[in-house]
C-alpha cells in the first residue's frame, strides 16, 4: 500500500520498483527471488516477509513454521546480498485483534519479527521498524480487523520507508 506514496516522496531521488506480484510467504520468496531480482542493478532493496508466514491454515498450523521462516530468510538474505545492494529489513506490521480472515494471531508478529531481527542483525542489515511505528497509531492507520492499512495509513507508513531508502542512498 505504501509503494505509490514512497515513489512520490522520493521523486527525483530514486526510482522505486516493486515485485510484480504479492510476495506471499517466505517460501514463495525463495522460489521467486531469482526472477524478482533478475539481472538488474539494485542500489537499495527494502524487503519483508512475515504476514503471510503467520497465517493460520485449516489444520491449525501457521503457513510457514518458525524454523522454516528462519531458514527461508537466510536463503533470501544470501541471495539479496549477491546483488550488492544496500539491504533494509522492514519489520512486519502488527496484526490487530479481532476476527481476521485468514486467521492470524497478534502474538505471532513479535515472535516472527524477533526471528527475523536476529538474522538481520547478524548480517549487518539495516532495520526499518515499521512494527513499532505502526503500533503506536494502529487505531488511526489500520483497517479494523484487517492487516491492511487505510489510504492515510499507507501515506503514514511511506514516510519512514522513504526515509530509510533515502538514508541508504547517501
Amino acid at each position: 500500500g505504501y509503494t505509490v506514496p514512497v515513489r512520490r516522496l522520493l521523486a527525483g531521488k530514486a526510482n522505486i520498483h516493486r515485485i510484480p506480484e504479492n510476495g506471499g510467504p517466505s517460501a514463495r520468496g525463495v522460489e521467486a527471488i531469482d526472477r524478482w531480482v533478475g539481472e538488474g542493478t539494485w542500489n537499495v532493496i527494502h524487503f519483508n516477509f512475515g504476514l503471510h508466514d503467520i497465517k493460520i491454515m485449516p489444520d491449525g498450523d501457521r503457513q510457514v513454521s518458525k524454523e522454516d521462516y528462519a531458514a527461508n530468510l537466510k536463503i533470501l538474505v544470501a541471495r539479496l546480498q549477491e546483488t550488492g545492494a544496500r539491504l533494509i529489513w522492514c519489520t512486519t506490521t502488527p496484526v490487530p485483534a479481532g476476527d481476521l480472515n485468514p486467521e492470524r494471531w497478534v502474538e505471532d508478529v513479535p515472535t516472527y519479527n524477533a526471528i527475523a531481527l536476529g538474522i538481520m542483525e547478524k548480517e549487518g542489515i539495516v532495520i526499518n521498524d515499521l512494527y513499532t511505528f505502526a503500533l503506536d497509531r494502529l487505531d488511526r492507520i489500520q483497517l479494523p480487523e484487517n492487516v491492511h492499512f487505510t489510504d492515510e495509513g499507507s501515506e503514514a507508513l511511506a514516510v519512514p520507508v522513504a526515509a530509510s531508502i533515502e538514508a541508504a542512498l547517501q
